[in-house]
């Protein structure tokens, strides 16, 4: 029996007809459970069945089998590179990255990021230096990471944030003039593209997350996407020990590598991630139009001219309106709509960033005024046009006087 909530148990059970149907009003929830940011989306389930019992049948459950070799063939082919070395996760292959391009001392990234941006630095002894965003893109200003260079930077890590390029040409010549590292967290932006070229390609690495909440998932997992062959071989030495054989070690490692299940998780979703991003951007879109017509609240939209994901539905609060981030938080978290606050309140104001420097905050106004104005709403294969109606109609209820 299945156990967990399907979309009829998630469906709102409620109309939203004025201010006594809210909740925080004393009204009972809309959702008996809870409706989250992001649940996975599933490909056919005997799809995936069928290569799980091929894994059972071989007896070869990881190490690099024929799974995460036909994984890494597609995922390179999808996105238009020579190499995808798969991973256990994400961090780890971010980790892995920071390591194979050398970089030491400082390194400069955004503070509006998943802390684990900042912390597969830190957990190597590498120093996060913190640039600025630009608040209408959300990603690095280019302008703010020159200023945040010195003597002991030896790097950058961009950020595509909410799968929104970043400046890829301002920070590749600023890593050009100054002799830096580059490379991206691209967690966010897998299948979008920049000026028409896949998010893969760029820098000396990009690092990709299949996170189990990302709009396209191996259960858990990531990956590093390279067009250097050096790289990628020094990242596969090093994600399994530094084995060059069965008895040759020869480079130090760790262990990163990604399982066979997790694999087959992933060719399975690959085969319907076009349908998944087809249905996240009517969900944007469906909720863009719910809130055109509510002053101070708009949905942060995407470059039509180039592939996205659409895998986060972002709403912005403008300054001068009369409703907060945390009003509407709280409001539809009696709901039981578990809508986010990312990224706050930045990595800066998080340990031990805030102990370690606790001026950082000084550079970054601008991450700290969008912090303090975003709210990332439920999308995705689970999540219907109705409750997208729901919840813009919470949300216009509270906004009216």
């Amino acid at each position: 029996m299945n156990s967990h909530p399907t979309s009829t148990d998630m469906s709102a059970h409620k109309r939203i007809l004025g201010k006594s149907d809210l909740a925080i009003n004393g009204a009972a929830p809309a959702y008996k459970q809870p409706l989250h940011v992001g649940r996975p989306n599933i490909g056919p389930e005997d799809v995936f069945f069928a290569r799980a019992r091929d894994i059972m049948s071989s007896r070869w459950l990881t190490n690099n089998g024929s799974m995460v070799r036909e994984l890494e063939s597609r995922l390179a082919e999808y996105l238009g590179v020579k190499h995808c070395v798969a991973m256990c996760n994400g961090t780890i292959a971010l980790e892995i990255a920071i390591r194979a391009t050398g970089m030491t001392g400082e390194v400069i990234v955004p503070s509006y990021t998943f802390v684990a941006t900042a912390h597969a630095l830190h957990w190597q002894g590498i120093t996060p230096v913190f640039a600025d965003i630009d608040p209408d893109t959300h990603n690095l200003d280019p302008s703010s990471v020159r200023n945040a260079i010195t003597s002991r930077t030896s790097g950058i890590i961009g950020v595509h944030l909410w799968g929104r390029p970043a400046p890829v040409d301002d920070l590749q010549a600023i890593a050009d003039e100054h002799n830096l590292s580059l490379i991206f967290d691209a967690a966010h932006a897998f299948g979008c593209s920049y000026k028409g070229t896949m998010i893969g390609s760029f820098g000396q690495a990009e690092v990709l997350s299949f996170h189990a909440t990302k709009f396209y998932n191996t259960f858990e997992g990531g990956a590093i996407v390279t067009n250097s062959d050096g790289l990628a071989e020094t990242a596969r030495l090093m994600r399994n020990f530094g084995f060059a054989g069965y008895d040759n070690v020869i480079h130090p490692g760790t262990n990163g590598k990604m399982v066979e299940i997790c694999a087959a998780m992933g060719l399975t979703n690959l085969e319907v991630v076009d349908s998944v991003v087809r249905k996240n951007r009517d969900n944007h879109q469906a909720y863009a139009e719910g809130f055109a017509s509510i002053p101070g609240l708009r949905i942060l939209p995407f470059d039509g001219s180039e592939r996205n994901n659409y895998q986060y539905v972002v709403l912005e609060i403008a300054r001068e309106s009369h409703l907060s981030r945390d009003d509407i938080i709280k409001c539809l978290h009696a709901e039981n709509i578990l809508a986010r606050k990312y990224f706050w309140p930045g990595c800066h104001l998080m340990e031990p960033y805030r102990t370690l420097n606790p001026t950082a905050g000084q550079a970054l106004r601008n991450t700290e005024d969008v912090a303090s104005r975003v709210i990332v709403l439920p999308t995705g294969t689970m999540i219907s046009i109705e409750d997208i109606n729901t919840i813009v109609s919470i949300i216009r209820t509270i906004a009216e006087p």
